[in-house]
């Protein structure tokens, strides 16, 4: 007995022997790998490590190389991070296709001049839409070659490419000066001949929006609607001679969406701008994101499954970036005064934080929230144009509740040569908000508009009517959110040098 356990003993301890003898063998061996003739220390930083934890959860490598699992994880996190990328970046283009979607549901491109001619009420589903102004929306399509566009006098406006990227200016300070004329659009590439006596704009893509504001004449839009009919003309270069008669659509009140989908679809919208648009007509890179996950130039949108779900969560994702960009902006710069909560267009119409230099953020804001952009956007045109402030939150910098009251207070001599308005818009559908009121605004033209004493006026908003205050009043919804634009026209130096200020909108 005394024998077998000496025995047992005695394996242990060679056991024991042995595996120091392997381990330091293999240790000599590693130190040899180390000392091979043109081996060099590596930096620290450089080898990752066979384990990784990160938000995707654990990341395995065999001496650098990804496991199977580990690259299926990476593929799926790169694929969805340039969805989202790509959502944030395809804003511009899907918005022009909600216009285009819009509009020409009214009738074909070119030859249908789309109009509010009694202003925009909150039945249009239109972002961040005016209802002071009587504009004009043409959807311009050069697939068959260079476009004649005579535009009245007297107008305000821009031509936008299909990018959503200004290309022009037309009316009061565009090329034509305010005295109208003779616009000759010439598609991408063209080469043929360009005839005398026109306004020649080179538009980068085939199609384009054409938009522009009809001034009223002492109040009354009816003579810039006469003028819009009588001298706006849309024809082919080749049909001069002859054109055809336009067919001019009064939208005032009409009950039409001009908004792109946020969900899927949204890859389906921006699939047909790619499809529509010379590969020159934006820059590799964001080319390249959008063929990163199915959506190039010349060759069919067809994801699989994997992709399909990953495409739709990242859609989620980008809308919910955007909301959160536009309603909750962490760039101070992105606030007109300190320790305010109104909101400002950040790097003009660029979006530029210095030339060359996207402010990513500051051009997902404006796209996701509005339209149209000129150089304007950004110019000090003292007693000319128009300003805006956005207003997001209450004093507090709590969300506005459609259940709740609130006040905004606008002190007196408001720096705007013609006037100045307040117009609410749904969170949701970044239109007017809909209510019982046709126009949810309160605005300096209103001739009985209340004024305080010192010349100040107090605004209100809530579900009820405060008494005596019905036309300093916009309705709101119980459980409706919802912003504002305040918008001054002819906008005076106090404005510029912000020696006048806005007040906060405070919750009563």
């Amino acid at each position: 007995m005394k024998f077998r356990q000496k025995s047992k003993l005695i394996v242990m301890a060679l056991l024991s022997v042995l595996t120091v003898l392997t381990s330091c063998q293999q240790k000599e061996q590693k130190q040899e790998k180390v000392q091979l003739g043109m081996t060099t220390t590596i930096p620290e930083g450089i080898a990752i490590p066979d384990k990784v934890e990160t938000r995707m959860g654990t990341l395995n490598f065999r001496d650098g190389f990804p496991d199977k699992a580990t690259v299926e994880k990476l593929y799926d996190n790169l694929d969805f991070q340039r969805a989202v990328q790509s959502y944030l970046l395809a804003l511009p283009a899907v918005s022009m296709m909600g216009l285009r979607e819009g509009l020409t549901k009214l009738g074909p491109a070119n030859f249908t001049i789309p109009t509010f001619e009694t202003m925009m009420d909150s039945r249009s589903l239109f972002l961040t839409a005016n209802a002071n102004t009587a504009y004009t929306w043409i959807w311009i399509n050069l697939h068959d070659g260079p476009l004649v566009a005579e535009i009245p006098p007297m107008t305000l406006g821009m031509i936008d490419d299909f990018w959503f990227r200004y290309v022009t200016d037309i009316g009061i300070v565009g090329p034509d000066k305010g005295k109208g004329g003779k616009y000759l659009l010439l598609p991408p590439g063209y080469k043929g001949e360009v005839p005398n006596g026109y306004m020649v704009i080179n538009v980068p893509t085939f199609e384009s929006i054409l938009v522009w504001r009809n001034f009223p004449v002492n109040g009354d839009i009816a003579p810039a609607i006469e003028n819009l009919k009588k001298l706006t003309k849309i024809y082919p270069l080749n049909q001069a001679k002859n054109p055809a008669a336009n067919t001019f659509v009064n939208v005032s009140g009409k009950d039409f969406s001009t908004i792109a989908p946020a969900d899927y679809t949204f890859w389906y919208y921006l699939n047909t701008v790619v499809q529509n648009e010379p590969v020159e007509s934006m820059d590799p890179v964001t080319l390249g994101f959008f063929a990163s996950i199915g959506i190039e130039k010349g060759k069919p949108f067809a994801p699989d499954e994997r992709m399909k779900k990953i495409l739709t969560e990242a859609a989620f994702v980008g809308d919910a970036t955007a909301r959160t960009l536009t309603y909750q902006s962490r760039i101070p710069e992105a606030f007109y005064y300190p320790n305010s909560t109104w909101r400002q267009w950040l790097g003009g119409y660029k979006f530029e934080s210095q030339p060359g230099v996207r402010y990513l953020d500051a051009s997902a804001f404006f796209y996701f929230y509005a339209t149209g952009v000129t150089p304007a956007m950004e110019a000090k045109m003292v007693g000319q144009g128009s300003q805006y402030a956005v207003g997001i939150v209450d004093s507090k910098g709590n969300p506005l509740d459609g259940g709740k009251n609130y006040r905004l207070h606008v002190l007196p001599n408001v720096p705007a040569k013609d006037f100045w308005s307040v117009i609410l818009y749904d969170n949701q559908t970044r239109s007017m908000l809909q209510t019982d009121q046709k126009f949810p605004m309160v605005t300096s033209q209103n001739k009985n508009l209340v004024k305080n004493q010192d010349g100040s006026v107090d605004v209100y908003f809530g579900p009820k009517t405060p008494a005596g205050k019905e036309n300093n009043w916009i309705q709101t919804v119980p459980g409706k959110g919802w912003n504002t634009l305040f918008r001054l026209y002819g906008p005076l130096e106090p404005w510029f040098a912000k020696t006048w200020k806005l007040s906060e909108i405070e919750e009563i």
